[in-house]
Order: structure tokens, then C-alpha cells, then sequence
């Protein structure tokens, strides 16, 4: 059966002072548990894993852990630069009862082919039994994941699929035409579900989806049923949603200020809302709340 899976790309909750804000990010957990999409990725791009040390890492996977663990998977982003701390940090995860993990390429160094198979192949031990999924964003890390390289990150024990961003719908499809059936592809681009799936992906790690996850369920139903209608009309909801606030997690967490789930705030340096953003995200978010 064709997969339209949203897995929600879960923000990090901050005080104003940039301290860890661990309880406002229990609310932003039990929240997005609340979603019905079918899992939760967090401390990837939109949780601000860049600026979270290793005590925040622990205190925060077994935070989500404990409120998300019953109602869907729990996906641990674990990508450092080095092979060490990215190991370090699985292992961690590990031992708090996390089964499932992403790994964002070697970031900031450029990295060769066999460089980057070597640190997957030790995360690949370092999982066990567990799952891993690679992160491909040549983008922010600056290291691209060849089709050619992704065969042979597949092959390895426990490298279950990977989460493409800001690659285009071909390179989706070039990666599933060479991967085995049964690796999984996930498209970072929220309002690409349908098109992805076309091209081969079984969903989207959407961090959109955290603060309005309904028009993204209206899109998976009507993906599933196949009804172009539906299909249609569910399509210009999200891309509303995705148009206004996009990967911008200050805007993410104004929108989590209106809902009344938390006051929360960036510790890297992204600007807040501007004072017509604030409106604009109010509107948006009483829309498809």
C-alpha cells in the first residue's frame, strides 16, 4: 500500500534568555501527540540541534520519550560533524530507550564519499537493533549524498531510509531508483507529500505540521483515497500554512503562542516575528487550528 506518512519535525522550546525551557517542550511534545500524524523527529534542523549540548540532548529525548513513546514513533536526530559525538550522542538515546535515529551528514568540513560511508557505518554499529535514517541537506551541511553513495549507506545493518531537504523531486526519484524497495525516503518540503510519494518517497518530515497539523492530515486522507478533489482542495490549505510560516521556527513558536501551548523562544540567532507576521500567523493558525 502506497505510504502518505507526516512525521512532525518537533521545535525546541527556549526561555527568552535562551535557557532550555524543558517543560514548554513537554507542551510542544504532548501537543504534536496529539496531531494523529505518525511520528515525531526531533532535535533535527527545526528542534535547534546545533545549539543543544549533550546534557540538553539527554534531558530532552527522554522528555519525548516519556510523553510521545505510546502514541507514535520517535525519531532521534543524532548528526554531529564528528563520527565521535554523533556516536556518543546515539548512544545516549540509546540508553533511554530510543530504537529509532537520523543522522544529518558530517556538516562544515567537506567531506569524501568514503569519509562519510565510514561515519555511517559506525553509526550503523552504534545503533544495534535499533533504526537509522540518513539526513541528506547538502545545503546547510554542505555534503551531498550521491545516488551511488546511497546504495551503499543502504547496505549497511540498520540504515533503514533517508530525509532528502531542499532536493527536487527528480533527485527523490533518482534515489528511489536505485535504493531497494524496501528503504524509505522522506521529503523535507512540507507542502510536497503527494508530489513526493509520485517520485517514489512514503512522506514528509514536516516542521509546519507541529503547529497545524490538520490540513496536513486532510492531504495524507486524500492522498490515500485518491480523490483528486480532495487532493486539491487539501493542497491549497497547506501551502497557506507552508507559504506564511515555512521553516521559520520563530514563527513555529509565535504560532504556539497563540494556541496557548507555550511562550517559547529561538536560542539561535533567528529573528522574531515582525508585528504584520504575528497577525498574519494569528490568522493562519485560527484558520486550520
Amino acid at each position: 500500500m502506497t505510504r502518505y506518512d507526516i512525521l512532525t519535525a518537533v521545535p525546541t522550546a527556549f526561555h527568552r534568555d535562551g535557557s532550555l525551557d524543558l517543560e514548554g517542550s513537554r507542551a510542544i511534545f504532548r501537543f504534536v501527540g496529539q496531531s494523529g500524524n505518525e511520528g515525531a523527529f526531533i532535535l533535527g534542523t527545526t528542534g535547534e540541534f546545533p545549539a543543544v549540548d549533550a546534557v540538553e540532548f539527554a534531558a530532552l529525548v527522554e522528555a519525548a520519550l516519556e510523553e510521545l513513546a505510546d502514541r507514535m514513533r520517535v525519531i532521534v536526530h543524532v548528526g554531529q560533524p564528528s563520527t565521535f559525538e554523533a556516536v556518543r550522542l546515539t548512544r545516549i538515546a540509546r540508553e533511554l530507550g530510543a530504537t529509532e535515529f537520523a543522522a544529518l551528514t558530517p556538516y562544515y568540513l567537506k567531506s569524501t564519499d568514503d569519509s562519510i560511508f565510514e561515519y555511517y557505518r559506525a553509526l550503523s554499529e552504534a545503533v544495534g537493533d535499533g533504526r537509522m535514517y540518513v539526513y541528506i541537506y547538502p545545503a546547510r551541511s554542505g555534503n551531498p549524498v550521491s545516488p551511488e553513495l546511497l546504495v551503499r549507506l543502504a547496505a549497511l545493518p540498520g540504515i533503514v531510509g533517508a530525509k532528502v531537504s531542499e532536493l527536487s523531486l527528480d533527485e527523490i526519484a533518482a534515489y528511489r531508483a536505485v535504493v531497494p524497495e524496501d528503504f524509505e525516503l522522506y521529503t523535507g518540503a512540507d507542502r510536497d507529500l503527494i508530489a513526493a510519494v509520485a517520485a517514489g518517497a512514503q512522506g514528509v518530515i514536516s516542521g509546519v505540521s507541529s503547529v497545524t497539523p490538520k490540513p496536513f492530515r486532510a492531504l495524507a486522507d486524500a492522498g490515500r483515497t485518491g480523490d483528486a478533489a480532495a487532493i486539491a482542495h487539501a493542497q491549497v490549505a497547506v501551502d497557506a500554512v507552508v507559504s506564511l510560516i515555512g521553516g521559520d521556527m520563530a514563527r513555529m513558536k509565535e504560532a504556539y503562542r497563540v494556541l496557548d501551548v507555550v511562550d517559547t523562544y529561538c536560542r539561535m540567532a533567528i529573528a522574531d516575528p515582525t508585528d504584520a507576521e504575528r497577525t498574519a500567523v494569528a490568522e493562519v493558525v485560527a484558520a486550520h487550528r
